[in-house]
């Protein structure tokens, strides 16, 4: 399904490119990346724990012969619930790695205009506050994108 918001009505010398997005949930809460950070989402399966991993690492997959971390992007953005039965890996590019990030659900593709993107407001949540890229304000929910690379930017270190 794919969903695409876009104004019409606004100037086009105003309005600003098109973002792409891949949405899902953990647990009531929507956030999204850029699609084209994604490589693919696949039915959740137990990562193997390895152990000294990081923390929210849950462990390895592998994926057609290639090791993959596995996030708990729950724990990482301190968000509450419990794995779902729909639960997915949303497998997304960082620079020359790739990681697997645990969601409740995916929902839809979505293209909006980065014209209704704004800037995280103040008051954010120190710990989610540098990873979050924009917010959009839909009628009726907010939609979180994320920064995988500010997200995801320590797993080098």
């Amino acid at each position: 399904m794919t969903t695409t918001l876009v104004d019409e009505n606004v100037d086009q010398a105003t309005k600003g490119e098109p973002r792409q997005l891949v949405v899902f949930l953990l647990g009531s809460e929507e956030y999204a990346v850029e699609i084209a950070r994604v490589q693919e989402i696949i039915r959740y399966t137990s990562p193997r724990p390895v152990s000294g991993a990081r923390p929210g690492v849950e462990g390895l997959i592998n994926l057609r012969g290639k090791l993959i971390p596995v996030v708990d992007l729950r724990w990482l953005l301190g968000a509450s619930g419990e794995r779902s039965d729909s639960s997915k890996i949303v497998v997304v590019e960082i620079g020359e790695n790739t990681v697997g990030m645990e969601v409740d659900d995916v929902s839809e593709v979505m293209t909006v205009d980065s014209s209704i993107c704004e800037a995280a407001p103040e008051g954010t949540t120190a710990a989610s506050a540098d990873v979050i890229d924009a917010v959009v304000k839909l009628e009726s929910r907010l939609l979180v994108i994320l920064d995988i690379d500010r997200l995801f930017g320590r797993m080098g270190d």
